[in-house]
C-alpha cells in the first residue's frame, strides 16, 4: 500500500528552480534510496516533504492527504508522528548544552506523549532499543561525551520516538566508520521490520544504497534520471548517468589488485609512540612505504591512524620512535620531501587567498624561483591537476569540492615532494568526484614516481588505490600485508570485521 506519493514536486531557491518536477512513491515498510551527487536536489527534495523547503508546486500525499501546502503549524503535527527525520550531522543537530535524554524527551513532551515519568521510561527504552549501553547514564550525558556513532543513534531514537510511518534518513552514515556505519544501517533495518516503518534513504553512497534499499531513485540537476527496483537498476541501468555513478562507486567496482612496486622503502616508521597525557594514541607502530607505491593505514576513528600520519608528515613530534626518509636527512629537507593533503580542502585552504597564492605559497616559503618563475610553476601545476587557468584568481568559496581538493593536491606538488600523506583526502567527496581524484592520484604516481601514505576508513577506496595496507586498532597495527593478502586472506578478527562492514549489493 502506498504510504507516500510525491507528484511533480517543484522547489525554488530565490529565482532558481532546484527541484524540477520530481515524482516517486514509497510503499509501507519499504526502503527507497534517493541517490545523486551534491547539487542533484536530493536533500532539498527530502526537506520539502517536511515543509523545510516550501514547495513551489506539485503534491505530497501522505496516506492520501496532500500536505504540500500545509502551514508550518499544521506540519508540526506531522513531524515526528507521520514523518521522522534523521539529519546528516549529529554534531550540528544535537544541542551541545542539553542532556541527551532531555533532547529525546522533548519530542515526546511536545506531542504530549505521557507525563514526566512515562516520558522518562520511554526515553530509556528508546536508548536501549537503539543499542546504547547503560541508557540511564547515556541519558544524563551531553552530546560531546558520546562518539559519532552514539550521537547518530540518539538522533535515530528521537526520530522513531513517536513511531512514525515514514523515516527520512539524510546521509545518516556519511561521517561514520565502516563498522559503525553497518551497525547504524542494521539498526534502521531492524526498526523498519519491527515497526513497519518505511525509510527514505538520502545518500551519495551507491554501495550503501545498493546494499540496503528495495528501490532506487537517481537524481541529477533537480530531476529524476531513472527509478526502479534496486536489483534491476544495478543489473541494467537505463540512464548513462546512472551507469557512470555505478561504475565510479568503489564498493561496486570490481578490479585487479595493484601489485606493489619492487623497490626500497621511501618511508620507514620504527616503533612509533605518541602519548597525550595519560592517553597513548600510538603504541609501537612500525611499517614501511615502498618507493613509488601507496601504503594505506586503515582503522576506525580513534585507532591512531591520523596521529601517525601527522607524525610522518612532521606536524606532530612522537614521544618515541622514528620516521626515516632515506633521501631527506635534514629537517627542512624532510618538510620539502613530505607534503600533506587534508580531508577537508575548504578548511585547509585560506579563504582570503586566491588559488594562485595558495599554490604559490610553498614556493615562497622555500624561496624557490623569482616571481615570474613561481607564476609559471603555478600555471603548470594547475594544468597538471586538470584545472583551467581561469581559476587562478578565484577564492576557495568559488570552487566545487573536487576543484578545491585538486588545488590542495597542486599545492602539495609545488615543491616536488617524494612522499604525499593523504589524510581521508577523498572521504568528503561525491562518488564521481572521488573517482576522478583517485584517477588523478594514480596518474600523478605513474608520471612523477610519487609515494603515498593513504589514510582512510573506507575499505572499498583502499582496495582500489593501495599496494600495501596496515590495519590499526587502539593505537597498534594488528595486521599488515599486500592489499591482496589483506582483502583475500585476512588473519586478524578486527580486519575481518572491517571487511565484513563494506556494503555489498543485496542478492
Amino acid at each position: 500500500m502506498t504510504l507516500l506519493d510525491v507528484r511533480d514536486l517543484r522547489v525554488r531557491h530565490g529565482r532558481k528552480e532546484v527541484v524540477k518536477g520530481v515524482s516517486f512513491t514509497v510503499e509501507e515498510g519499504e526502503c527507497v534510496a534517493v541517490v545523486g551527487e551534491s547539487g542533484s536536489g536530493k536533500t532539498t527534495t527530502a526537506g520539502a516533504l517536511l515543509g523545510l523547503h516550501p514547495p513551489a508546486g506539485g503534491r505530497v500525499l501522505l496516506h492520501g492527504t496532500d500536505i504540500a501546502r500545509w502551514s508550518q503549524r499544521r506540519l508540526r503535527a506531522v513531524r515526528g508522528t507521520g514523518i521522522g527525520l534523521v539529519p546528516q550531522d549529529p554534531g550540528a543537530s544535537l544541542d551541545p548544552v542539553m542532556r541527551v535524554g532531555h533532547q529525546i524527551g522533548e519530542t515526546l513532551a511536545i506531542h504530549r506523549a505521557g507525563d514526566r515519568a512515562a516520558i522518562r521510561r520511554r526515553v530509556l527504552d528508546l536508548l536501549d532499543r537503539v543499542g546504547l549501553d547503560d541508557p540511564a547514564r547515556r541519558a544524563r550525558q551531553y552530546p560531546h561525551e558520546l562518539s559519532g556513532g552514539m550521537r547518530q543513534r540518539v538522533l535515530i531514537a528521537a526520530a522513531v520516538a513517536l513511531r512514525p510511518s515514514l523515516l527520512i534518513a539524510d546521509e545518516p552514515t556519511s561521517a561514520l566508520d565502516a563498522t559503525v556505519q553497518r551497525r547504524v544501517l542494521d539498526l534502521l533495518d531492524d526498526l523498519r521490520h519491527e515497526y513497519g516503518t518505511a525509510v527514505l534513504l538520502v545518500t551519495h553512497d551507491l554501495g550503501v544504497a545498493a546494499a540496503r534499499s528495495d528501490r532506487l531513485v537517481v537524481m541529477r540537476d533537480g530531476r529524476i534520471e531513472e527509478s526502479g527496483g534496486t536489483p534491476e537498476i544495478l543489473a541494467a541501468p537505463a540512464a548513462e548517468y546512472t551507469r557512470r555513478l555505478l561504475a565510479d562507486a568503489p564498493a561496486l567496482r570490481a578490479g585487479d589488485f595493484r601489485e606493489p612496486p619492487v623497490s626500497g622503502p621511501a618511508v620507514v616508521v620504527a616503533d612509533l609512540v605518541k602519548r597525550f597525557g595519560d592517553h597513548t594514541a600510538v603504541a609501537g607502530v612500525s611499517f614501511e612505504v615502498p618507493r613509488g607505491g601507496t601504503h594505506a593505514l586503515v582503522g576506525e576513528s580513534g585507532s591512531g591512524k591520523t596521529t601517525t600520519a601527522r607524525i610522518v608528515a612532521g606536524f606532530t613530534r612522537p614521544t618515541s620512535g622514528a620516521v626515516t626518509l632515506p633521501r631527506a636527512p635534514q629537517e627542512r629537507a624532510f618538510r620539502r620531501h613530505v607534503q600533506l593533503v587534508h580531508q577537508n580542502p575548504y578548511g585547509s585552504l585560506d579563504p582570503r587567498q586566491s588559488v594562485a597564492a595558495i599554490v604559490e605559497e610553498p614556493l615562497r616559503n622555500f624561496r624557490l624561483g623569482d616571481r615570474a618563475a613561481r607564476r609559471r610553476r603555478v600555471k603548470e601545476l594547475l594544468d597538471r591537476v586538470a584545472l583551467p587557468a581561469e581559476l587562478l584568481e578565484r577564492r576557495p568559496r568559488e570552487l566545487s569540492g573536487g576543484q578545491r581538493q585538486r588545488v590542495a593536491i597542486a599545492r602539495a606538488l609545488a615543491v616536488e615532494p617524494e612522499v604525499i600523506v593523504l589524510d581521508e583526502a577523498v572521504s568528503a567527496l561525491d562518488v564521481t568526484v572521488q573517482a576522478r581524484i583517485l584517477d588523478l592520484l594514480e596518474e600523478l604516481q605513474r608520471e612523477l614516481g610519487l609515494t603515498y601514505l593513504f589514510i582512510s576508513h573506507d575499505l572499498a577506496v583502499v582496495r582500489r588505490i593501495s599496494h600495501t595496507v596496515s590495519v590499526m586498532s587502539k593505537g597498534r597495527i594488528v595486521e599488515s600485508g599486500t592489499t591482496r593478502q589483506i582483502f583475500d586472506s585476512p588473519r586478524h578478527a578486527y580486519t575481518r570485521e572491517l571487511l565484513d562492514a563494506v556494503p555489498e549489493p543485496a542478492r
